[in-house]
């Protein structure tokens, strides 16, 4: 009989113990956007707005926030430059538009084309609630997106209703069909799940992700909502994720080198299958929480108004707005963004993972005007 989850230690990969010399200058931009501790940055998330359509109740208040004003924002212009910067000075490989809710931009799929016209091989992916993308998955695909992750923590309609206090759970079933249709894969399902609320559903949203030949990843809540109600204790863990899931299926972790990705990803079987059979698919589980993986990060975030966050968890912003509106040049822009990664935390903002350590505080904004 194979065990309820075929697991081996959870791979935490925690913070460096302390600086070294990286390769390349203190700051220099040829050397790619490197930190105190070794770790080059290479995957850039870049937010375009902090607006939002939804509410979820482990993001922002009911009401919402105070949204950045459209001249705050970066411009088509100014995207296109960052991302060419970003790739031609200082090693970008991989991007990542965010939000707030990127869909909420008239102008994506301008951006998107811009982007993909100047760099025809590099991966652009977004991450979206879905609602609206039924009009414009095609659009979109055809403009040069490469894939799509989307956030759905619920297929039941209640469920999802309560947690984004929005009665939009069939806008965004349509809109995940149209990803599909539009053959944006492989299409990615992010989850946080909410103790008492849609934790007991995980093995319903994972056969619902399966059957549809999609890959969930659970995501650990983290202290980033805006009305700072967050608790150690009410967080799901990874641990308590993967048995919620052994209830139905049993679980294997894949062999293969995860790098720099945050998900530990996991080979899937129903319980009933047989031992040789093939998998149905896989899941992942992102557990920045309680199995956190600082020590491989390999992220750099913007955000929408155009400030440099090195970690997610960083008080420290730096602007490259003002260069990119002064008329500086990009090695200038360069320089700085360089200079900002180099400053980079361990871990969580501070010199060691762990939220409720000495030292840890949380930063200024939420997630949503952080950018995801």
């Amino acid at each position: 009989m194979s065990p309820r989850v075929a697991l081996r230690e959870p791979r935490v990969r925690t913070a460096p113990e302390s600086p070294s010399e990286s390769p390349g200058r203190h700051g220099d931009p040829a050397a790619g956007l490197l930190d105190r501790f070794g770790r080059r940055a290479t995957d850039m998330r870049l937010s375009l707005i902090d607006k939002c359509n939804l509410r979820c109740t482990y993001c922002m208040p009911a009401e919402g926030l105070p949204w950045l004003n459209r001249d705050q924002l970066l411009t088509v212009g100014e995207v296109r430059r960052l991302v060419r910067i970003g790739v031609e000075i200082l090693g970008i490989r991989e991007l990542r538009l965010t939000g707030g809710e990127p869909l909420v931009r008239k102008d994506l799929e301008e951006i998107i084309a811009g982007i993909r016209a100047d760099h025809p091989r590099l991966p652009v992916a977004l991450t979206t609630n879905a609602i609206g993308l039924d009009r414009r998955a095609a659009a979109l695909a055809e403009a040069g997106l490469t894939r799509v992750n989307i956030s759905l923590d619920s297929v039941h309609r209640e469920t999802f209703a309560k947690l984004t206090r929005r009665d939009q759970l069939d806008a965004v079933l349509t809109g995940v069909q149209a990803v599909a249709d539009a053959g944006l894969t492989p299409l990615k399902i992010n989850a946080v799940l909410v103790r008492g609320v849609n934790d007991a559903q995980a093995p319903d949203l994972l056969a619902w992700a399966l059957g549809h030949g999609f890959e969930l990843r659970f995501i650990e809540q983290m202290p980033l909502e805006a009305e700072q109600t967050w608790r150690r204790e009410a967080t799901v863990t990874a641990a308590e994720t993967r048995e919620l899931l052994s209830t139905r299926y049993r679980l294997s972790p894949t062999d293969e080198d995860r790098g720099g990705a945050p998900a530990e990803r996991f080979d899937v079987w129903e319980k009933h299958d047989a031992a040789d059979s093939p998998p149905r698919g896989r899941v992942g589980i992102i557990a920045s929480v309680t199995e956190p993986f600082c020590a491989a990060c390999t992220r750099t975030r913007i955000t929408a108004e155009g400030r440099v966050m090195s970690c997610l968890f960083s008080r420290q912003e730096v602007d490259l707005m003002d260069l990119l509106r002064s008329g500086a040049d990009d090695q200038a822009v360069a320089q700085r963004w360089a200079d900002a990664m180099w400053a980079k935390p361990a871990a969580h903002g501070t010199d060691r993972p762990g939220f409720e350590l000495p030292g840890f505080t949380r930063p200024e904004r939420s997630m949503s005007a952080i950018g995801g």
